[in-house]
């Protein structure tokens, strides 16, 4: 089998929250073999060796809640009646490529239309085409005029809609034996309201307990972990209490809810930068004035939440909701200078977006971090992430499964 040898000055290491000075990781075909200090490496004329010494090394990133069919159109709503899953399919696989190249060698997709997702996940599987790794969760689950239901007229209707927008326990059942028909990985529902849904209101509970209870216990039955989009106060108590794995945003909490999170062992995906970009680009750029208007409303309490939660201990992990309005695949990275410029540490940012959405995933045993045995996603940077956020964006060599897809 192949092997490699990648010199590192600077190794992120997730396990202990530091950064490890002048090591060489050994590789054996798709695996890490080992990870030795540089002096003690020895004769490796068996090895194809990497130079990465002048760059910042770390475990293939993370983004725990992307959109793959959409690509930062200020309003896709606008243009989904003239798409196809053809043009879906198509968007996502190269939305997916081009996340890969920024850095990010696993995706965690909160959902796209008529199981597109899956069928870009299968044919990377395949080797048909490159990618990252990607956990899918098929078509999300709602009720009957929620975030997750289309806004046309009485007259006209989205036909792949109709097995996921339900009400009622029994049919939120078979919505999760449809996704996990087809091939999902998790489960993903709508509790609340939403910014980019004309008509509902961001913090209004939009699932009853009982239904959420119903999914998240169908899931559990078939090994799956749960997420939750939610807003709304309401809302994510009772998805806690229902035992959703983690919260998608979590822009309205209250003491009680942080304390729920804790006791629950909930994780939160905080995705600050979506309604971020939302508020800087304004209605000018194309976005829907009641769009801007419900991401400030909820702006304040967003961050308010979110420091609430790292006070408190609450899991969290990184996740964009890329493909939202003007966050564009690609850019994630932009996340981690809000996370920082909001209280949180470098290393515990960058652990958020390793080894901690790795967990959340379940995949902790073959990604996340660089140790014997796991899968050979390794990615550096120019610069130094861990004193500039910004230089997450200067991405410049990228391995996923042993393979090198960039090296500039």
């Amino acid at each position: 089998m192949e092997k490699k040898a990648l010199r590192c000055s600077r190794l992120f290491d997730p396990v202990a929250g530091l950064v490890k000075r002048d090591v060489v990781v050994l590789l054996i075909g798709n695996k890490i073999e080992a990870v030795v200090p540089a002096k003690e490496a020895g004769n490796l004329e068996d090895y194809e060796q990497i130079d990465l010494t002048a760059r910042f090394v770390s475990p293939g990133l993370i983004d725990a809640h992307v959109h793959l069919g959409i690509s930062g159109q200020p309003n896709p709503g606008a243009t989904r009646p003239r798409e196809t899953d053809a043009d879906w399919t198509l968007t996502g696989l190269k939305n997916a490529q081009t996340d890969l190249m920024a850095g990010f060698t696993s995706l965690r997709v909160c959902g796209d239309r008529n199981f597109i997702s899956e069928a870009i996940r299968n044919s990377i599987n395949r080797g048909e085409f490159y990618g990252p790794r990607l956990m899918t969760s098929g078509m999300y689950i709602g009720t009957t005029g929620s975030h997750a239901d289309d806004s046309y007229s009485p007259y006209l209707s989205d036909p792949g809609l109709a097995p996921f927008v339900v009400d009622g326990t029994a049919a939120m059942l078979h919505a999760v034996r449809y996704n996990v028909k087809h091939g999902c990985d998790f489960i993903k529902f709508m509790s609340t309201g939403g910014v980019m849904s004309p008509g509902t209101t961001v913090g209004v509970q939009q699932m009853s307990f009982e239904e959420m209870k119903t999914i998240c216990d169908a899931a559990r039955m078939y090994g799956m972990t749960t997420a939750t989009h939610a807003n709304g106060t309401s809302g994510i108590k009772d998805a806690i209490r229902a035992g959703v794995t983690s919260i998608e945003h979590g822009t309205i909490m209250d003491d009680e809810a942080v304390a729920l999170m804790v006791e629950y062992k909930t994780t939160l995906v905080p995705t600050l930068l979506a309604p971020m970009h939302i508020i800087e680009h304004g209605s000018a750029s194309g976005i829907p004035q009641w769009a801007i208007d419900k991401s400030v409303s909820v702006h304040e309490s967003h961050i308010r939440g979110f420091k609430a939660c790292m006070k408190a201990g609450v899991e969290i992990v990184f996740g964009t909701d890329t493909g939202t309005p003007f966050s564009l695949h690609g850019g994630m990275a932009q996340e981690f200078a809000l996370l920082v410029a909001y209280g949180m540490a470098p290393e515990r940012a960058l652990y958020a977006a390793t080894l901690g959405a790795a967990k959340l995933m379940r995949w902790e045993d073959k990604v996340g971090s660089v140790e014997p045995g796991k899968l050979a996603d390794l990615v550096a940077f120019e610069g130094d992430p861990l004193a500039d956020p910004a230089d997450y964006l200067r991405c410049s060599f990228v391995m996923k499964d042993g393979i090198v897809y960039k090296n500039v």
